[in-house]
């Protein structure tokens, strides 16, 4: 059998994360890795001075970790099959959100979910669990502030039977299709909509993000048999309804591409985002900015002479999304 030269440095792509170790695939092979002494050094410099490697390997409550589920990395493989990140490779993109505050008075800060990532799937399910829009408007604000396209599905689709609950989704999913977003949407009891859901994932690395008890797992399985059971595992690792996770993983398709699924949370923290900057990532509302009386110091709240306002009454911008703006806006 072939072995690698313990100095040869291979580049793999991080599948897989768990406190302090990590599943780097290199040609279709999975090698358990931890970070180099040189790496984690220089990433607790370029953080706070209280924060120390061991507070995510033994404590666990902060979560700062230079490395992501998805990352470019190489490393130096081991001549017992293990292996050491050395360099992490210049990102694409990535996904964060705010984490929880590990202590009474503490700041948040940037959780990173994925990195090099083709688009975030907020599922919704259109009933039991009701949707809620104003957290699908978190999820899409939070990648358009990230500069990632989102893919929005909505699951049980059969259980509404065309009634008037119908309706109302339709008339929510209107809403975000006339903004321009992808809404698909499916029932994996009655095989509606997969094909264009299987057409949306092949061959792209998509993060789901969603309540749970939406029907993902039912979802995935449906997809490609035994996928939603093996995500389904991994989040059962995690704290439900936290902020923070101790277990990331990135599942291939077997059309190509691939899926990495958060834990199910109440909330979605938006990181590092200004209450002045939020109208731009709304991208109908956008288009307004600068032309108010009051120029780019307008609050676009009730203020004479603004643009934003003047476009939701002449129709151009929804009243539903202008309010879930001014709602966004306030919580910042």
């Amino acid at each position: 059998m072939q072995t690698q030269n313990p100095d040869t440095q291979l580049e793999g792509i991080v599948v897989k994360k768990n406190l302090g170790h990590y599943e780097v695939n290199y040609e279709d092979k999975n090698t358990t890795c931890v970070l180099s002494a040189n790496l984690w050094k220089a990433f607790e410099t370029s953080h706070s001075p209280g924060y120390s490697r061991q507070s995510v390997v033994k404590v666990n409550k902060v979560h700062m970790d230079p490395v992501a589920v998805g990352d470019i990395v190489s490393f130096i493989p081991a001549p017992d099959g293990t292996g050491m990140i050395q360099d992490i490779l210049p990102r694409r993109n990535y996904l964060a959100r705010a984490s929880a505050k590990p202590m009474p008075g503490a700041h948040a800060f940037e959780q990173v979910i994925a990195a090099n990532i083709d688009q975030v799937v907020p599922v919704f399910a259109a009933a039991n669990p009701e949707p809620k829009w104003h957290l699908l408007d978190r999820y899409i604000v939070s990648a358009e502030s990230y500069d990632i396209p989102s893919l929005v599905v909505i699951t049980k689709v059969d259980l509404l039977n065309k009634n008037d609950a119908y309706s109302e989704l339709m008339i929510a999913v209107e809403r975000y299709r006339q903004i321009g977003y992808e809404v698909i949407l499916t029932s994996a009891k009655e095989k509606d909509g997969l094909d264009d859901l299987k057409a949306a994932l092949k061959g792209k690395q998509s993060v789901l993000v969603g309540k749970s008890g939406v029907g993902k797992t039912t979802l995935l399985n449906t997809l490609e048999p035994g996928l939603g059971l093996r995500v389904k595992a991994v989040n059962q690792t995690t704290g439900k309804g936290r902020h923070t996770t101790t277990h990331l993983e990135l599942f291939p398709l077997a059309i190509g591409g691939g899926i990495i699924d958060t834990p199910g949370v109440r909330e979605f923290g938006l990181y590092d985002l200004e209450p002045e900057d939020l109208a731009y990532f709304y991208p109908e509302i956008k288009p307004f900015i600068g032309h108010c009386k009051f120029g780019m110091s307008c609050q676009h709240e009730d203020e004479p002479g603004c643009a934003v306002r003047q476009g939701v009454m002449d129709g151009k911008i929804n009243p539903y999304r202008y309010k879930s703006y001014l709602r966004l806006k306030a919580d910042l």
